[in-house]
């Protein structure tokens, strides 16, 4: 029902917003001009965290312009890691359930998924926005034949204004998704800190071509 939907949804939004303000456990794991990454255990499920914290060179508006979870939204176009993404039920104003499909990665050994997820769209008073996420079960999306069905944990962008400076956007992600299937951990271990480095490498270049 759709009360639960929204309540699972504003829990996620409350574990983002836990998350970025306990700082305590992170391990650096990956550093690329764009982006720090760091992890710890996940207290969801029996994988990891991850951290993701880099400045972008354009508008908090701007940069949710390219991450915003819209139907027909731009992520689909520059994040290699999304195929296709697609509102299966609205919710309300802020909260929606989707579906993303993502490619084979990792030189194919990592399948294509889907993932079906309960959204919510959040703007705070200082101007940050947030979009937070986490696995759900919807009766228009029963798992498809060609497709591992892989369950994102609690996860979320947060688009943050700094302060004097318009033009820049400091952005804080943090993911921590199950992919399913029978992936050795090594993989999943180096799959994600490369996927994320790679994730604000294409959104820069997506945040600049947006304002040229």
């Amino acid at each position: 029902p759709a009360m639960d939907y929204a309540e699972l949804a504003e829990a996620a939004a409350e574990k983002m917003g836990f998350y970025r303000q306990d700082p305590s456990g992170w391990r650096g794991c990956r550093r690329a001009s764009e982006v720090s990454v760091s992890w710890r255990p996940s207290a969801e499920f029996a994988g990891n965290v991850y951290r993701g914290e880099g400045i972008l060179p354009a508008s908090p508006l701007d940069v949710w312009e390219c991450i915003k979870p819209v139907a027909g939204g731009l992520r689909t176009k520059w994040d290699q890691n999304v195929k296709d993404f697609e509102v299966i039920e609205v919710i309300s104003d802020a909260v929606s359930v989707c579906r993303t499909t993502t490619p084979s990665a990792f030189m194919r050994v990592i399948s294509p998924r889907e993932f079906v997820d309960v959204i919510l769209m959040k703007q705070f008073e200082d101007g940050t926005m947030l979009s937070a996420a986490t696995n759900v079960e919807h009766p228009l999306c029963p798992p498809r034949p060609n497709f591992v069905r892989g369950l994102n944990y609690p996860c979320g962008c947060f688009c943050i204004p700094l302060p004097g400076e318009p033009d820049r956007t400091q952005l804080l992600t943090f993911f921590q998704t199950d992919l399913g299937g029978y992936l050795p951990q090594t993989v999943v271990d180096s799959f994600f800190p490369a996927s994320i480095a790679g994730f604000y490498s294409n959104l820069t270049k997506a945040v600049k071509q947006l304002k040229a």
